[in-house]
């Protein structure tokens, strides 16, 4: 049988040190596959003007699957001054390539798991009712709608006058904003749409039922953004009534529930947001478990079976750098975990995550983040482990 393809995608700064490394376990571990490395990323845009090029989106819908690194992304006016001077004032604009693969191949799902490994410092900590120290285990898994919401791109700084119309034609922006001039407005919009939204909540409510979760907390705030999470929240309580009766929905409003998971993070199983809450609750929750050198997500559509796994964690450029990697590549790998378990490869992916499960546990391999350093480059010097070295000891221990 021939070989899998998988669509390597470096990207920028550590994405380019953390994604060989996954693919390092990926080998040990007996997954067989060939790897087409993509080209996207700052280089592409300061030098062709796109940091997604063409070629990139034909090789990801010919291939379906992508293993992503990182990318680094600019403000508007830093990004242009970078460019090649032979592509400057031609009309250029830098758009970041990630959102534009979810966006242009319609990755609506967001799946982002927060479980917390045994031994690992980083881990959540409280004080008990009787003052002695809890470490509550964690096993949370954020669904994100990925493509609608603050992060569609429909914003306009001095709205065009129809745009402008449209706004003063609404009671509110007339109150509020009606005598402040057009050119010093900058709006934002926050489009949800029925069928997408369908489709994150029966995502979520999916998983939950599929791998035995009691809940499904909507993370929203309907009592003050009244249309778009008004409309989340009444489409969940409609899916749960006559779908997935036997699985409690819980609502929360996304400013409480920050507040809430440093003090009952246990209750929480699956959760849903749109795109900014979603984004916010994963990068909180990951907080719980390590940090984002823990954090992995997956991007998908459910119809085309395109799905882009990566870590949440950014580019770091500063640690790309350095003589001896010193990052945590966990994230990446638990990202190739993921992969592994949306293609069937599961007897793999456990082992795997039963490897960096022991490892943890072991306590004798740390990188820099889980012995509390600094990331400086002497970390290794002082005990730290390189990334090289935490993925050797992964790898040690596949079974």
């Amino acid at each position: 049988m021939a070989k899998r393809t998988i669509l390597a995608l470096p990207g920028d700064g550590i994405g380019k040190i953390v994604l060989p490394e996954a693919i390092r376990v990926l080998n040990a571990a007996g997954f067989e596959a060939d790897y087409q490395w993509g080209d996207i990323g700052w280089d592409f845009w300061c030098n062709e003007g796109n940091a997604l090029p063409q070629r990139t989106i034909d090789a990801l819908a010919k291939h379906k699957i992508a293993l992503f690194g990182a990318i680094t992304s600019k403000p508007k006016e830093e990004a242009a001054n970078e460019l090649s001077p032979s592509l400057r004032d031609k009309g250029f604009v830098y758009v970041s390539p990630i959102v534009t693969l979810r966006q242009h191949f319609d990755l609506d799902i967001c799946m982002r798991p927060c479980r917390s490994y045994e031994g690992n410092p980083l881990n959540f900590i409280r004080k008990g009712a009787n003052g002695d120290i809890e470490e509550p285990k964690v096993d949370v898994v954020i669904f994100r709608q990925n493509t609608e919401g603050l992060y569609s791109g429909v914003e306009w700084t001095n709205p065009p006058d129809i745009v402008y119309q449209a706004l003063m034609s609404h009671k509110k922006f007339v109150e509020n904003f009606g005598k402040v001039p057009k050119e010093e407005i900058s709006v934002s919009t926050r489009i949800f749409t029925k069928k997408a939204t369908e489709r994150i909540l029966l995502a979520a409510f999916d998983y939950a039922k599929k791998y035995g979760y009691k809940s499904v907390t909507l993370c929203e705030k309907p009592n003050v953004i009244r249309e778009t999470s008004g409309m989340m929240y009444k489409l969940a309580k409609e899916i749960q009534k006559t779908k997935y009766p036997e699985i409690e929905l819980w609502n929360t409003n996304i400013d409480a529930q920050m507040m809430w998971l440093t003090k009952n993070p246990e209750d929480y199983g699956v959760i849903v947001a749109g795109n900014m809450f979603g984004d916010i609750a994963s990068d909180g929750f990951a907080g719980l478990i390590g940090g984002l050198g823990f954090a992995a997500s997956a991007q998908y559509n459910q119809t085309t079976g395109i799905a882009v796994f990566e870590p949440t964690h950014g580019s770091a450029p500063k640690y790309a750098d350095y003589e001896v990697s010193i990052v945590n590549p966990i994230a990446m790998i638990e990202s190739a975990i993921m992969m592994l378990e949306y293609i069937g490869e599961d007897v793999i992916a456990k082992r795997v995550r039963n490897a960096i499960a022991e490892v943890i546990k072991e306590g004798k391999v740390r990188t820099y983040d889980m012995m509390k350093m600094t990331g400086k480059p002497d970390v290794v010097k002082n005990g730290a482990a390189s990334t090289q070295q935490m993925t050797d000891a992964i790898i040690s221990k596949l079974k």
